[in-house]
């Protein structure tokens, strides 16, 4: 028998998170590059599991998904992205570390 590949292996991860009992939380931002949103997941330890949407990215403990990118109109001139971003953690307490780990790359401070 074969070993299996990584991206196989966070899959397999992933689809036991859909069916087992684990904590779920979404967000949504605004102004921030869904790649950027991606490559953020990445640097929290992540590896892209898919190529479409919903983008999922799994870990070892925790997987995160780029659920939808759409584009709200505030003037005729003012636009910005807002991305859906949807967290999977095994309990409460891992799930606040990885957005408060995630919301840290996030952090836009204005000038």
């Amino acid at each position: 028998m074969r070993p299996l590949s990584k991206n196989q292996i966070n899959l397999r991860f992933f689809r036991l998170l859909l069916v087992a009992d684990v904590e779920v939380k979404q967000l949504e931002f605004r102004g921030i590059k869904r790649e950027h949103l991606g490559v953020y997941f990445e640097e929290l330890g992540a590896k892209r599991v898919t190529d479409r949407f919903p983008f999922v990215y799994a870990a070892n403990d925790w997987t995160g998904e780029i659920v939808s990118e759409q584009e709200i109109t505030f003037t005729s001139s003012f636009k910005v992205n807002a991305v859906t971003v949807r967290f999977h953690a095994k309990d409460q307490i891992e799930l606040a570390e990885l957005i408060k780990n995630y919301r840290y790359k996030t952090t836009r401070i204005g000038g």
